[in-house]
């Protein structure tokens, strides 16, 4: 099969209305890959941190996006767990040295040799990758991911990075029935977040900002939502979780948010604020606290995840857009107005 042409949506600048339409080269077919036919990609914040600084970072145009789901429309000679008409996903990468210690332990996000991102530089070949803002893309069989039939495959492409970026720091902490948890923050992450942490049998409490969120935090299984603003506020829950997740990407007051930690209590981040952290060592001394921060997870339990997220009725709450809409939705994305993902319904592009 020849390298062929597909349209997408490309980024030239740091000024979103550089996005124009587009037409890029998907290379040859090889024996393991899979080419699928895109049918929705969802809209990360991390897209537009790396669009956003593409003029300093980045010295080419940009396709972006990894929430990718579609259909399989051709697979190569050596493929045998995937098959033209499967309903698959593609995440935030799409290669790894697949011989080292991570990569053997199913951690492929920290190959040693680099994993190769989705649309962020270029494959161990040198060549420019290109991200799901595209008709259509091939990827390394072992980088597919099969969406069970259960979940939606609009629903499905958030869960790729936002699904398993929140996924991942639970199951690593141990959270089932009984764990005390909460989620700070019910965003485009933290919907996501309070439902994975509910359906695994936790005591869930969000803490936000406004009241207008109350109601759907239960909808979602929390079993409190508060607002916490003075020192008293966080008095009143002093020692009241197990673990604590923050989805923000804002800087907090960790002394503050360390007294909701019981004894040996963790806080984790998957929120990447650009300010540095500020806290004192002796605001986690007297209960042993713990302060970490999660990446996302490897191939297997990404597929996990997704299995989870099938079984258990995890769905992602969307806002389906079409791609010529994408720079008002970056606009909003920032604005804090998105009601919880936007997700790009790809036949638009043609």
């Amino acid at each position: 099969m020849a390298r062929t042409e597909v349209k997408a949506l490309e980024a030239t600048g740091s000024d979103f209305s550089t996005f124009h339409r587009t037409v890029i080269k998907r290379r040859e077919l090889r024996p393991d890959d899979v080419a699928i036919d895109i049918k929705y990609c969802g809209i990360c914040h991390s897209d537009i941190s790396i669009v956003e600084g593409i003029d300093t970072l980045f010295k080419r145009p940009l396709v972006p996006g990894h929430e990718i789901s579609g259909v399989v429309s051709a697979i190569g000679q050596n493929v045998n767990n995937f098959k033209v008409g499967d309903r698959v996903g593609v995440g935030c990468f799409i290669d790894s040295c697949g011989k080292c210690k991570y990569c053997r332990a199913g951690e492929e996000q920290f190959c040693e040799k680099g994993v190769i991102s989705v649309f962020v530089g270029d494959d161990y070949d040198g060549n420019p990758t290109e991200g799901g803002y595209s008709q259509s893309i091939i990827v390394k069989d072992r980088f597919v991911l099969s969406i069970p039939d259960k979940l939606d495959l609009a629903e499905a492409s958030p869960l790729l990075c936002a699904g398993i970026t929140t996924y991942n720091p639970l199951k690593r902490y141990g959270i089932k029935a009984g764990s005390r948890v909460a989620i700070v923050g019910l965003g485009g992450l933290g919907h996501i977040a309070t439902q994975f942490a509910s359906k695994m049998g936790a005591e869930v409490t969000v803490i936000g900002h406004s009241e207008s969120k109350a109601d759907e935090a239960k909808q979602f299984g929390a079993k409190a939502y508060e607002i916490l603003k003075t020192p008293a506020d966080f008095d009143r829950l002093n020692g009241h979780f197990d673990f604590l997740l923050s989805t923000v990407a804002v800087k907090l007051d960790w002394n503050q948010y360390f007294k909701l930690l019981d004894v040996k209590g963790t806080a984790c981040s998957v929120g990447l604020p650009l300010e540095n952290q500020e806290f004192s060592l002796q605001s986690m001394f007297n209960r042993q606290n713990t302060l970490t921060v999660s990446n996302v997870g490897g191939i297997a339990l990404t597929q996990e995840m997704l299995n989870f997220s099938a079984e258990n009725g995890v769905h992602p709450k969307i806002e389906m857009i079409g791609i010529d809409d994408v720079p008002t939705a970056y606009e909003r994305i920032l604005n804090s107005d998105v009601h919880y993902r936007f997700v790009i319904d790809m036949s638009t592009l043609n």
